[in-house]
């Protein structure tokens, strides 16, 4: 299966279809793994968690003490503690900064009329808002921002099977630095707090007792990477999308009010993550077929999201589509809390670009380059030109 292939990670819905078609349930004994396709079977992956365990970190005998690799009732516990220091709520109030965060990165690009987007602005923008929620100095931003992103380039597998010793030993030695610089960073909150997450984090209890400095640093740099990942992928998709159906790009531009509902189709069409991963806790019966207790098994979002079964023409872009019960932040138990700073980042970027970069196009008639995670779906380069035009006040 073309899994690996650039034209597979910049189009995967027509394998997708066929093995939809011809599975839903299909194993690949070469990776020793099992997929499902479908949409009602990825739902059910996603919330059978007596069936299908979240602990799939590279190292299955010291998982990570991230949210998103826990299972009941450890994950209850500790999703109710972050729930309450990182609200919604408080993802709304950083509305005022991503809008001033959106227009500097335009003005870096707006009077030269081309923009690299994912280096100049995709990419920036999420790690910069996610940066300033958690409580990191202005001055430490980029550090910072290094640090999570090189961790996060090297775990893209998240088997663990590809990581050469070299690249090990690097992910350890930035992992300590940045441990270290958190462990600071927790130590001056608890000598004298701000409002940030990070004094949020601090003040929190688990059961009586204060979050340890592994449960906070893992729930920050799940933070990182996940608000950073998705947003840039988001806003990297949805300018694919509406450049490639000008007909919805138009109606976005003369009815502003659809951008919610764009965002919404752009998350189904383009899914920013495409797979999810669980592990077996004992021998399932998926159609007809037995899957093995302890087996690899990926849960294909983005397949689930072209069902036809549930999304009537699946394979039309329609940013007035409703209902559109995709799947993109997951569902149930672990459904992304970040999920409204992602939409409020997206809310503001993507209707900002096409506002003022008039005349928007893919500088480049040849193909862009992908992303390389398997389980994702984005530009990882994508040249834009645009009319030249004054900087933004």
């Amino acid at each position: 299966m073309p899994f690996f292939s650039d034209q597979m990670r910049r189009n995967p819905y027509p394998v997708y279809e066929q093995l939809r078609q011809q599975g839903p349930l299909v194993c690949d004994a070469k990776q020793n793994i099992w997929m499902v396709f479908d949409y009602t079977t990825v739902k059910q992956v996603l919330t059978d968690h007596e069936n299908f365990s979240s602990q799939v970190s590279p190292d299955q005998s010291k998982p990570l003490d991230w949210l998103v690799y826990a299972d009941p009732p450890r994950h209850t516990r500790l999703r109710q503690v972050f729930s309450k220091v990182f609200t919604a709520r408080s993802s709304t109030s950083f509305q005022t900064r991503i809008e001033e965060i959106t227009r500097d990165l335009l003005n870096l690009s707006i009077e030269r009329g081309e923009m690299e987007l994912v280096s100049s602005f995709s990419g920036p923008l999420p790690g910069k808002v996610i940066a300033a929620v958690i409580g990191i100095p202005e001055r430490d931003q980029s550090t910072f921002l290094a640090w999570n992103e090189v961790l996060h380039e090297l775990s893209h597998d998240l088997l663990g099977e590809q990581m050469t010793p070299k690249q090990a030993l690097n992910y350890q030695q930035i992992q300590n630095q940045l441990s270290a610089y958190l462990s600071q960073q927790l130590a001056r909150r608890r000598q004298m707090g701000q409002d940030d997450l990070l004094t949020r984090l601090v003040e929190a209890e688990l059961e009586g007792k204060a979050l340890s400095e592994a449960e906070i640093m893992g729930f920050v740099q799940l933070l990182y990477s996940g608000a950073t990942e998705t947003t840039t992928n988001l806003i990297g998709n949805a300018v694919l999308a509406l450049l490639e159906h000008p007909e919805q790009l138009a109606l976005l531009q003369a009815n502003p009010e659809l951008a919610a509902s764009a965002i919404e189709e752009v998350l189904r069409f383009r899914s920013p993550i495409q797979t999810l991963i669980r592990l077996t806790r004992q021998p399932v019966q998926l159609h007809g077929q037995t899957i093995p207790a302890g087996k690899y098994i990926f849960a294909i979002l983005g397949a689930a999201h072209r069902d036809p079964a549930v999304f009537v023409d699946p394979n039309r872009f329609d940013i007035q589509r409703d209902p559109n019960p995709h799947l993109a932040f997951g569902f149930g138990a672990h459904y992304c809390m970040g999920t409204p700073l992602a939409r409020l980042e997206a809310k503001i970027a993507i209707p900002a670009l096409f506002t003022y970069l008039k005349q928007i196009q893919l500088a480049s008639d040849q193909p862009w380059q992908p992303q390389t995670a398997q389980h994702v779906l984005g530009p990882a380069r994508l040249k834009l030109r645009f009319q030249a035009s004054h900087r933004l006040t």
